[in-house]
């Protein structure tokens, strides 16, 4: 943890997938001061009509990407917006993913529910003078 998740409805690249992969893992480490060895990305190609969104209530669905952030709890609201624009920048970049049909949702965790083995076991949990 964190784990990166990204679910799309097009088919994208091993290059373009490994560099949106890596710019995320980069990006992530640095503005949310963590240890790129723990950062997991994962990058899920759903297939035509995997996923969609209404975008309004008299509207028809349309194809969407969303993006799952799971991170350990505690970091501010400002900085989770910050990181999740700049991961968008990354996706629509690089994959071509239209802003208005991506999402970012995160979910928080205590840092004894991540666990890295080759890291020396549970993540620490986050504290104010990370960021």
């Amino acid at each position: 943890m964190p784990y990166l998740q990204l679910d799309v409805t097009g088919h994208h690249s091993v290059a373009s997938k490994k560099r949106v992969a890596d710019l995320m893992a980069r990006t992530y480490a640095e503005m949310m001061s963590v240890d790129i060895r723990r950062i997991s990305v994962a990058i899920r190609e759903l297939g035509e009509g995997g996923g969609w969104r209404i975008p309004d209530a008299d509207g028809e669905p349309v194809p969407v990407s969303v993006m799952m952030l799971d991170i350990r709890r505690g970091r501010p609201p400002e900085l989770r917006m910050e990181v999740a624009k700049a991961l968008c920048a990354h996706c629509i970049e690089v994959l071509g993913l239209r802003e208005d049909r991506l999402n970012v949702e995160f979910t928080q965790h205590s840092g004894d529910e991540m666990y890295h083995p080759t890291l020396g076991g549970y993540s620490p949990d986050w504290t104010p003078d990370e960021h």
